[in-house]
């Protein structure tokens, strides 16, 4: 569950929740970084990259459908995947309080490892 406060305006945390459940999934992230590398693509194309039955596969993208993270388009028979990227600025914030941990760390181990004396190897 995420923070009060922590939700951008406009999204609410049951919202936040689809996003960071439909991310949980190797599968599901693999799907967006396909729409994300290739640009729109029918779920045929996406379904070479994968060996899983086709209903799987459906099930996979309604998840991101419904978290908000692609988009589909009825063009014939054909339904096209996009990539919907803003959703993902939920997951930035909340990762960025992490990353700025993590970089005062390592920068805390550099200053460390710069006072240790080098040791000569003969």
């Amino acid at each position: 569950m995420i923070a009060p406060g922590a939700v951008r305006a406009g999204t609410t945390e049951a919202d936040a929740d689809r996003v960071f459940a439909a991310l949980a999934s190797a599968v599901r992230r693999e799907l967006l970084r396909l729409l994300r590398d290739g640009g729109p693509q029918p779920v045929q194309a996406l379904a070479g990259h994968f060996d899983m039955r086709r209903p799987s596969l459906s099930e996979h993208l309604r998840v991101l459908r419904e978290a908000g993270l692609v988009s589909e388009q009825r063009s014939g028979r054909q339904r096209i995947y996009r990539l919907e990227a803003a959703p993902l600025a939920e997951v930035q914030d909340w990762l960025h309080p992490y990353e700025r941990f993590w970089r005062g760390r390592l920068q805390d181990l550099g200053a460390l490892l710069d006072r240790m004396p080098d040791d000569d190897v003969t």
